[in-house]
């Protein structure tokens, strides 16, 4: 028994003293002071800030990148296709993304700092963040990735190629905002059949909740619920009974079905 407890204790404490958690609990902490003292600074101090941390973990995420995708650029033709603008620039937009270690790490590090950096400038103007602060920052690093990795190079017009590609980024990132929005909240619960859901939820018939929306009964019409109002709402005969004895049990619909005559 008393190898149990031991047992028991000693497993604590392995559990407390786990380096791996002691530095996730500490990143945390760190990041939220890091955060709350960033929200003090002046919009120049935060936006320079938070572009740079950003670009440097671009970087690094790009740099991996390059060193697992090295071989890529040995897969493309040593010279550019003879052909027409839009060939050349779809043949420079491949070469700048199989590009080596730091190539990549340069263009990530463009895409990350950049999009940061617009979407400070945006909260602090808009107060919030949305899909259109979100679309502005993905069209500005959009923008420059083009610009500074030379994607533009060679075509007619290397300012076109960068709006193109601005706006290319704004629609794939206002796509996955709303993408996101869409499945990171809760579903909304319809205020309307509060103790309608819940009376069918007791009653066994929540199969029969689409019966109530579809005949608009909602929680304000339960005590006022007669058998011809359920019949029309094609509720069959049982469940029929059941509801208008679960209301005729209840004492606020009782009161209220008194107060209505």
């Amino acid at each position: 028994m008393e190898q149990g407890k031991e047992g028991v204790m000693v497993a604590k404490m392995m559990l407390q003293q786990n380096p791996i958690e002691q530095f996730q609990v500490r990143f945390k902490e760190l990041e939220t002071q890091f955060k709350a003292w960033l929200a003090k600074q002046s919009l120049p101090v935060e936006v320079a800030l938070v572009t740079a941390t950003s670009a440097a973990q671009g970087a690094a995420i790009g740099a991996l990148m390059g060193t697992l995708t090295n071989d890529m650029p040995s897969s493309l033709p040593a010279t550019p296709p003879q052909g027409s603008p839009q060939v050349m620039a779809s043949f420079q937009q491949a070469q700048s993304l199989a590009g080596g270690p730091l190539v990549q790490a340069r263009n990530f590090a463009v895409i990350t700092g950049v999009n940061a950096g617009i979407t400070s400038v945006m909260r602090r103007l808009r107060g919030k963040e949305d899909v259109q602060s979100s679309m502005v920052a993905a069209f500005g690093s959009g923008a420059m990735f083009t610009l500074v990795s030379g994607m533009g190079a060679g075509a007619p017009n290397q300012a076109a190629n960068a709006i193109t590609s601005g706006l290319f980024f704004a629609l794939v990132q206002g796509g996955l905002f709303k993408l996101g929005e869409k499945f990171s909240k809760p579903p909304v619960e319809d205020v309307f059949y509060t103790k309608t859901r819940s009376m069918l939820y007791n009653l066994g018939l929540q199969n029969f909740e689409k019966n109530f929306k579809k005949g608009l009964l909602t929680d304000s019409t339960l005590p006022l619920l007669t058998d011809s109002a359920l019949r029309d709402a094609k509720i069959p005969p049982g469940p029929r009974l059941l509801i208008l004895d679960h209301i005729q049990r209840d004492p606020e619909m009782r009161s209220r079905q008194g107060r209505g005559r």
